[in-house]
């Protein structure tokens, strides 16, 4: 069975309704009828908060409330958490309608990271909080290792710009676009600096575009 290997990558048992639950996007069930995992989701982000509030508390006496929230906040974010579920090859066990299917959406961060939160949900409801702890340790804490990474995750719009500066080149601006009706509306944007265009990036909002335009803008600088 397919989801055996993703059981294996999580190193624990879980009950495979709530799995399969976990893994079923919106799209897969408006389009199919049953449920979806946005109540999973909403579970397990509360469990992450908890964990790695807890833990930054715990480990770094020494940071202010300020920094703590900021290194929270890159820990938690879509693109850290999506980071974590490409290792795990989370997306190509995703359920997804046609649409997210034609658009790439077995990778989209947004998707990946809240399929990482449901499962972390069905950890929660297959096992208690002990497991689901063990799970933000094995898979979530190692991004603490990386303090680089974790304030890119956090703002990569300033971390984008800041780059730009250190290497003399024109302060980032984004071109956007959109389309669909106003209640359904998906907006394109492209990252510019002077006249090269760096990276670019959709959601559901403008500024969800430009994030992730800025985040495939550091993505394509570092590879470069």
């Amino acid at each position: 069975m397919e989801l055996d290997k993703l059981h294996a990558r999580l190193g624990v048992e879980i009950d495979p309704k709530l799995l399969k639950l976990a893994l079923t996007h919106s799209s897969f069930s408006y389009e199919n009828g049953g449920e979806n995992n946005e109540r999973l989701e909403f579970l397990g982000d509360s469990i992450l908060g908890y964990v790695v509030t807890s833990h930054l508390y715990s480990s770094f006496s020494d940071l202010n409330e300020g920094e703590l929230t900021k290194i929270k906040n890159g820990v938690v974010s879509a693109q850290a958490l999506a980071t974590v579920s490409q290792r795990l090859d989370i997306g190509r066990y995703l359920f997804l309608g046609k649409g997210e299917e034609q658009t790439d959406g077995r990778k989209k961060p947004n998707l990946l990271a809240d399929a990482f939160e449901a499962i972390l949900g069905a950890v929660y409801l297959s096992n208690g909080i002990e497991a689901a702890t063990k799970m933000v340790q094995d898979f979530i804490f190692p991004l603490l290792e990386d303090p680089d990474a974790i304030r890119e995750a956090s703002d990569p719009k300033t971390t984008l710009n800041e780059k730009l500066m250190a290497l003399d080149m024109p302060t980032v601006f984004y071109e956007i676009e959109f389309e669909g009706p106003d209640h359904q509306r998906v907006f394109y944007a492209k990252a510019i600096s002077g006249d090269e265009v760096l990276g670019s990036g959709e959601g559901l909002t403008r500024r969800s575009a430009e994030t992730e335009a800025a985040i495939d803008s550091l993505r394509n600088m570092a590879n470069a």
